[in-house]
């Protein structure tokens, strides 16, 4: 409900995702979230590609970044590292 009213009031919304199922399940919706407005993804990338194949991991290094890139209407890129 937080994330829903922040969005309401035309304020960013950034997400951090790191799921074991990330180049699975959570793709789409990985995907869809990137064209929704106001809706800001911090870059991540596969966790470990042999032991853990569909693992994705944020790189927490650049949440500061990504939020100040939000505030500004900017998307970081690369979304995907």
């Amino acid at each position: 409900m937080a994330a829903k009213s922040h969005l309401r009031n035309g304020s960013p919304l950034v997400i951090a995702p790191s799921t074991n199922d990330g180049l699975s399940g959570s793709a789409k919706n990985l995907g869809a979230l990137l064209n929704y407005r106001n809706i800001y993804i911090v870059p991540f990338g596969q966790d470990d590609p042999k032991a853990k194949p569909r693992s994705l991991v944020t790189d927490f290094r650049a949440i500061p970044d990504a939020v100040s890139a939000a505030l500004d209407g900017i998307q970081l890129q690369p979304v995907i590292i």
